[in-house]
């Protein structure tokens, strides 16, 4: 049966390191949100500073609801901050505004790896939605559905190409946001340490679900071989 073959098995690395990611994040996140930036500044400022200084003073700035939801429209131009980063001066709230920032700084350079992703998001979007129905289908269709569940595999590959586009997009941002803080005085060098610790626990969600994606991939491979 394609819901509890043994193929779970080979996923459930993936989901534990998955589980340790989101612990993480949240709780280095919490960590630092404890701890005020000596320069005082708040996220939002951080962001519209070095938005303004690195030539995309076009990009406004906005505060959304929720815990961690911050993040760049590429389609709207927009760097939406969360509640908690957008009016506090704490490390992780300028580690993060600089980092959603480093986002933006990238689509105003036409940075590879970004344009990629964005260009191909409305594929993957589509083909990620439709990816494991149509292998089911396929699946319990017997031989006659092995069209439909290699169609469903071409699909996840896309989602898992695009997994892999965003990890060097992620990377860099972040690579970004620490020497910015630095260079601009946003924080001294004893707080960027514990800025390079939240933004380092973020990307490892990123790791995760790139290992995820490829997991079930392989496993979508194997259980396809297994109907021949």
């Amino acid at each position: 049966m394609y819901f509890g073959d043994w193929t779970y098995i080979l996923v459930l690395p993936a989901v534990a390191l998955a589980l340790f990611a989101q612990f993480r994040v949240k709780s280095t996140y919490a960590k630092f949100a404890r701890v005020a930036a000596a320069s005082g500044v708040t996220g939002a400022d951080t962001a519209r500073a070095l938005l303004n200084q690195g030539g995309a003073g076009h990009v406004p700035v906005e505060k959304v609801p929720g815990q961690l939801t911050d993040h760049y429209d590429p389609r709207k131009k927009i760097l939406r901050l969360s509640e908690g980063v957008f009016g506090s001066s704490s490390i992780s709230a300028l580690g993060i505004a600089a980092h959603e920032t480093g986002h933006a700084l990238q689509h105003n350079t036409h940075y590879g790896p970004l344009m990629l992703r964005n260009n191909i998001f409305p594929v993957v979007n589509i083909g990620s939605t439709l990816a494991f129905p149509l292998f089911f289908i396929g699946f319990i269709a017997g031989a006659g559905g092995r069209v439909l569940m290699d169609i469903g595999i071409l699909l996840f590959t896309f989602a898992v190409f695009f997994s892999v586009v965003t990890l060097p997009v992620e990377f860099n941002a972040s690579r970004r946001a620490v020497a910015l803080l630095g260079e601009r005085g946003f924080l001294n060098p004893q707080e960027i340490g514990g800025a390079k610790k939240v933004l380092s626990a973020a990307a490892l969600t990123y790791v995760a679900a790139t290992a995820m994606a490829v997991v079930q991939l392989v496993r979508l491979l194997i259980l396809r071989d297994s109907r021949d």
